[in-house]
């Protein structure tokens, strides 16, 4: 309850009239701020496509002028791409299967193999090669959407042409170093540039469909069909620079733990694809009436005197489009290592309201790098653009594969009904990824060359991490026959106590054993910590710690952290001294082991993957400053561990 609600002197609520302070009131208020925030965040990528899509595909039409049949045959599979792939795929179907409010590739993969068991092989391997292929589509959308935006620049004059690179990588790392601030922060400054936009795309195109109301027959599908089986050769690439308008679908999906599914479904099917439909409706009208226009028709259905303003709102957006993959990249991140395919990296937690709203330092930092180099080796977004959409259309296919399991096991659909409704998406994936695979040789192989390096990076952590757990299952005992053990060896004991701390309360940790090995000594207490990290923001102090007692001298503690509370052990303990356990924090020494890994010729693996391994195990956060132990009470007991 409010401090408000029980004071006297506070005038009541008046009938109907909900208070600013009401938990509903503050619900809804949060529901429309997500909902704006995913309209600068989730819809940047698509909501651009518009400036690209249709002109692209007209221009690889081989006719003579402007065929009528030809332009409301794409404008229909240009739609028809948005009901389908969007709509109907992902925003009515995919967001359901959730995983704790996350979305994305490796969601699908967790809930896949929960239903299959976990021992499924071809279901991990899927989830990695979605993930893989999302990876590289996180560092070309932010390459080409920047570029794409700053070559405006060449258009107004070509005295910026030298500038063009210099002025992009400004703006690529300005947008990486603003990550930090959080993601609302982010979407509460572009959101209002995207609804800007959004409104401006559906104005222009309700205002141009008059020049030709027969472009209204694009919403029958067989128009874009006839087209599609009519052409041969050229229809089904076109095929391939149709999918142009449903890039970012992926994101869309992978950004669901940063805003939530309702505000993304409300924003999509109230806001953003209408302006979408209604765009791509008046570029048709007007190609149909003034054929001139196909060489830009977006920026030709602005008027002549608001066309500079619009090329600004229009560069801003292309800009803002970045935004959807990068937050995706970070989710994807946070999932990755929740499911073993990366080591520990620092994540920083950016709202107390929404949990996937996080910040990875060390993925920003290789996002910015990877871009840096596209950037540098391609030099313009025309270089660039045969290699946008083969990642995404890739991730699709999974994501499609990874859901028949998910609707057949988990949500039990009998098969006679599964398998013509994901039969049906997957022949739509697989003809948007063959018609990609066309652009192979001419860029295409940039994101399936990121995606494989990706790949090989998860496979060696998960290897490495499996060999080298068997290897310390091996040479470790439980806790309670150590106990056992030193109760009949009475080892020699000194004052004070010992933390240590461990990922698994059951076994020995390797630090007391090492302690014992080397040191030969037991404290007169002995604590034994493992910390875990809840689902909600904070927890209340009452929830802080659970005690076990093991024997008169070993303690068994679980401390129990919010995902928004910084997980501070020193804090926890003084919790506990008030509950009675008596720690006094200067006779306190926490133990922490730390492995060295070195290489072995026997370790089952090829010497370049050891050495990865080995290369990757150093990139996890240290754990003494991640917990804020005092550095002057911590004990570093190092072991060198072949793998």
């Amino acid at each position: 309850m409010s401090q408000d609600a029980v004071q006297p002197s506070a005038p009541a609520p008046q009938p109907n009239a909900p208070s600013s302070a009401s938990p509903e009131h503050q619900e809804h208020q949060g529901f429309w701020m997500m909902m704006l925030g995913s309209m600068g965040v989730v819809y940047g990528d698509i909501g651009t496509s518009p400036l690209y899509a249709l002109k692209t595909a007209l221009a690889h039409m081989k006719s003579d002028g402007v065929v009528e049949s030809e332009v409301i045959g794409i404008v229909s599979l240009l739609i028809w791409a948005l009901f389908i792939v969007v709509t109907l795929k992902y925003v009515s179907f995919l967001m359901r299967a959730d995983n704790k409010g996350e979305g994305g590739t490796l969601s699908l993969m967790a809930l896949a193999r929960k239903s299959l068991g976990r021992g499924s092989k071809i279901i991990f391997l899927l989830g990695v090669t979605g993930a893989a292929l999302f990876a590289g589509d996180a560092v070309i959308t932010p390459a080409i959407s920047v570029l794409s935006a700053v070559e405006g620049l060449k258009t107004a004059s070509p005295a910026f042409d030298p500038f063009v690179l210099p002025i992009a990588v400004v703006i690529l790392v300005g947008l990486f170093v603003v990550q930090s601030s959080g993601t609302a922060r982010v979407a509460s400054f572009f959101g209002p540039i995207m609804v800007v936009f959004f409104g401006l795309l559906a104005f222009l195109g309700l205002s141009h469909i008059s020049d030709a109301p027969r472009i209204l027959n694009a919403f029958d599908p067989r128009y874009g069909l006839s087209f599609l089986f009519g052409h041969g050769a050229t229809g089904f690439v076109t095929l391939g620079l149709v999918f142009l308008a449903v890039t970012g679908a992926e994101a869309l999906y992978g950004d669901m733990g940063h805003f939530g599914r309702k505000p993304i479904q409300v924003a999509w099917l109230c806001f953003v694809l209408p302006s979408l439909i209604c765009n791509y409706l008046g570029q048709g009208a007007l190609v149909l009436k003034d054929p001139e226009a196909v060489k830009d028709p977006f920026y030709l259905m602005a008027p002549e005197w608001a066309l500079i303003p619009f090329v600004v709102l229009a560069t801003s957006a292309t800009i803002i489009a970045s935004q959807a993959v990068i937050t995706g990249a970070f989710s994807l991140a946070r999932q990755a290592i929740q499911l073993g395919l990366l080591p520990r990296l620092e994540i920083q937690h950016t709202s107390a309201s929404t949990e996937g709203q996080i910040y990875v330092p060390r993925v920003n930092k290789t996002l910015l790098i990877g871009v840096l180099l596209l950037v540098f080796l391609f030099r313009s977004s025309d270089n660039l653009a045969n290699a946008y959409g083969i990642a995404v259309t890739g991730t699709m296919v999974v994501d499609t594969c990874l859901a028949f399991f998910v609707v057949w096991k988990m949500w039990r659909w009998p098969l006679w009904l599964t398998i013509p409704v994901i039969g049906f998406f997957l022949t739509v994936d697989m003809s948007f990824l063959i018609a990609n695979l066309i652009k192979l040789l001419e860029g295409a192989w940039v994101p399936l060359t990121m995606g494989a390096f990706a790949m090989v990076i998860m496979w060696t952590w998960v290897r490495g991490t499996d060999l080298l757990h068997k290897k310390t299952q091996r040479d470790s005992i439980p806790t309670t026959d150590l106990i056992r053990m030193l109760e009949k060896s009475k080892p020699h004991r000194v004052s004070g106590t010992a933390v240590f701390l461990t990922g698994d309360p059951n076994v020995a940790p390797s630090a007391l054993m090492h302690n014992l090995k080397h040191n030969k000594v037991v404290h007169e207490r002995v604590v034994i910590m493992n910390i875990v990290t809840e689902s909600i923001p904070r927890v209340a102090e009452a929830n802080r710690f659970e005690i076990e007692k093991l024997s008169e001298d070993f303690l068994r503690v679980t401390l129990h952290f919010g995902f928004m509370e910084s997980p501070r052990v020193p804090a926890a303990m003084a919790l506990m001294r008030k509950a009675g356990y008596k720690f006094d924090i200067m006779t306190t020494s926490f133990f922490l082991g730390k492995r060295t890994l070195k290489t072995s010729p026997a370790s089952g693996m090829p010497q370049w993957q050891d050495k990865l391994f080995v290369t990757l195990s150093k990139q996890s956060a240290n754990a003494t400053d991640f917990f804020s132990i005092p550095s002057d009470r911590v004990v570093e007991l190092g072991a060198q561990v072949t793998i």
